[in-house]
C-alpha cells in the first residue's frame, strides 16, 4: 500500500465524509490473477446463487446505502433509493441476459459429431466507475462480469469512494471471495495503472469522453484486451406540434434536470419548432422555476441536490456565462444559491443565434435551446454533434417518429418520453464519442465473456478422399 490518502467530502455541506489509503495496483492484480481461476471453475449455477445473495444483502442494507449515496453523490434521497433498487434488480436482469446472450448451444452434425458454442470469461476485469451513479453503474459491469466467471478490480470515482467501499462489502458478505472482487482506491494515476497493467484482461469504463478516448488510445496497440467505453452525450430533445405542451415541459424537465443534469443521457439541447416555441416556454419556464434545489436529506425532498463539487459548479457557471457572451439569450438564469457550496438552479439559454455552438457535454443543469422551422431541420440540428447516446422526439405523428427514428444517430431513441431513464432490460450505449459499440445494460454479457466454437466427436474419425498416391 502507498501512504497517499484520498478524502471524500459531502457536496451539500463540504464536510469530510470518508478517507482511506490509495490502493496498490500491482498487488491487487496479482491477488486477482491467483483468485479468478477458482471462481471461473465454479458452476454457473453456483455463481448465480452467490450473486442472488448479494442482491439480498443490498436489499437488507438499502436504507443505509441510499443515505450514503445521497450524502456522497449529492442526489436527493428519493433518487438514491431508486438507485439502490436498480442494483438489487440488476442481478435477475443479468442472469437472464447471460442465458440469452451467452448461453450454451449445441448442434447435431450427424456422422460428423456435434458442434457447440460456449463462452469463457476473459479473466481479470477492471471496472472504472463514475460518481453520478456510484453503485448502479459499476454494478452494471461488476455483476455480469462475475456471473461470467471473471475477477473484478473496481476503482470507484475518487469523488465517491465510500459508496464503492460499501458496494464491495456487500459482495464479500454475500460470499464473493475477497480475491475475486477487490476495491482499488485512487485517482487518475491508479486508473491509468490499472488500464495499462499487463495482468488485466479487460477494461469496463463509464465516464467522460476525454477519459474514454485516453483509454482507447492507450490500448490501441493491444487488441487482446477487451474494452467497453460508456461515455457521455450532447443529447437532443426535439419538440414539434403537440396539443400537450404541459406534458412536453414535464418531459423536458425530467430529461434535463434530474440528478442535477448529471446523467450521461440528460438532455443538453432542446430543439423546438418555431411555431410552438412561445407556448412551450410559457409552460417550461414556470415549471422549471418551481423545482426545489436543496439538501439531499432535507424535508420536503428537493427535486435536485447540488452538483458533485465546487469546481464543477464553477465550470458550469463559467460555461453559462460564455454562452451568453457568445450570443446566447438567457431564458432562465443559472444561480448559485449557497455561497461556497455547489448548489445550482437550472439554467435555460437560447443559443439559436450562436453561429458555432460548442459541441461539448455540459454535465449539469444547463439546457440549451435551439429554434428550427420544421422537423427535418430539427433532425439535422439534433445530429449536429460528435456524440450519439440518446435522443427524444416530443409530439408529431407516427410517420414523423418513423422519420426521426430512421435518421437520428443515437443508441437510444425515444418518442414522447424523456432522454434518460433507459431500461436495464435493453442495451445501453451510443455511437460517436458516446461509446465504442459495446453497449452495456442487457448487452453487458457480450463483453464479459468470449464465444468459443467447437466441433466434437466421441472417437477420432477421418478420411482423405482425394489427392493420395495409389
Amino acid at each position: 500500500m502507498t501512504d497517499k490518502t484520498l478524502v471524500s467530502y459531502e457536496p451539500a455541506s463540504g464536510e469530510e465524509l470518508w478517507r482511506g489509503l490509495h490502493g496498490d495496483v500491482d498487488a491487487a492484480v496479482s491477488v486477482a490473477r491467483r483468485g479468478w481461476p477458482a471462481w471461473a471453475a465454479r458452476s454457473i449455477g453456483d455463481r448465480i446463487a452467490v450473486l442472488r445473495a448479494f442482491s439480498n444483502e443490498v436489499r437488507r442494507e438499502s436504507e443505509p446505502l441510499a443515505e450514503l449515496i445521497a450524502r456522497e453523490a449529492g442526489k436527493p434521497l428519493w433518487e438514491a433509493r431508486s438507485e439502490v433498487d436498480a442494483v438489487v434488480n440488476k442481478v435477475d436482469i443479468s442472469v437472464q441476459a447471460y442465458a440469452e446472450r451467452t448461453g450454451k448451444k449445441k448442434f447435431d452434425s450427424g456422422i460428423n459429431g456435434s458442434a457447440a458454442v460456449r463462452h469463457k470469461p476473459h479473466g481479470v476485469m477492471v471496472v472504472l466507475g463514475p460518481y453520478n451513479f456510484p453503485a448502479h453503474l459499476p454494478g452494471g459491469h461488476i455483476i455480469p462480469a462475475l456471473i461470467a466467471g471473471n475477477a473484478v478490480l473496481f476503482k470507484p470515482s475518487e469523488k465517491t469512494p465510500a459508496v464503492g467501499e460499501a458496494l464491495v462489502a456487500c459482495f464479500h458478505r454475500a460470499g464473493v471471495p475477497e480475491d475475486v472482487v477487490q476495491l482499488v482506491i485512487g485517482g487518475p494515476d491508479e486508473g491509468k495503472a490499472l488500464v495499462a497493467h499487463p495482468g488485466v484482461d479487460g477494461v469496463l469504463f463509464t465516464g467522460s469522453a476525454n477519459a474514454g478516448i485516453a483509454i482507447n488510445r492507450k490500448l490501441a496497440a493491444n487488441p487482446g484486451k477487451i474494452v467497453a467505453l460508456e461515455m457521455g452525450g450532447n443529447n437532443p430533445i426535439v419538440v414539434i406540434d403537440t396539443p400537450k405542451l404541459a406534458d412536453a415541459a414535464t418531459l423536458i424537465v425530467q430529461s434535463a434536470f434530474t440528478t442535477a443534469g448529471q446523467r450521461c443521457t440528460a438532455a443538453r439541447r432542446l430543439i423546438v419548432k418555431d411555431s410552438v416555441f412561445d407556448d412551450l416556454m410559457a409552460e417550461l419556464l414556470p415549471l422549471t422555476r418551481k423545482l426545489m434545489v436543496g439538501d439531499p436529506l432535507g424535508e420536503p425532498q428537493p427535486f435536485m441536490g447540488p452538483v458533485i463539487d465546487n469546481d464543477t459548479a464553477d465550470r458550469l457557471s463559467e460555461s453559462f456565462l460564455a454562452l451568453m457572451t457568445g450570443g446566447g439569450r438567457a431564458l432562465l438564469h443559472m444561480r448559485r444559491t449557497v455561497p461556497d457550496l455547489p448548489f445550482l438552479t437550472p439554467g435555460i439559454i437560447d443559443v439559436t443565434d450562436i453561429p458555432d455552438r460548442p459541441d461539448i457535454e455540459l454535465f449539469g443543469p444547463v439546457l440549451q435551446v435551439i429554434r428550427v422551422p420544421d422537423l427535418d431541420a430539427g433532425i439535422t440540428e439534433a445530429n449536429n454533434t460528435r456524440f450519439g447516446l440518446s435522443a427524444s422526439l416530443i409530439g408529431g405523428t407516427p410517420d414523423d417518429y418513423g422519420r426521426f427514428w430512421a435518421n437520428i444517430r443515437a443508441g437510444i431513441i425515444n418518442w414522447n418520453g424523456p432522454t434518460n431513464g433507459a431500461s436495464s432490460k435493453a442495451p445501453f450505449g451510443g455511437i460517436g464519442l458516446s461509446g465504442n459499440h459495446r453497449p452495456a445494460a442487457y448487452y453487458a454479457a457480450d463483453y464479459c465473456a468470449y464465444p468459443v466454437a467447437s466441433t466434437e466427436m466421441d472417437q477420432p474419425r477421418a478420411t482423405i478422399g482425394v489427392g493420395l498416391k495409389p
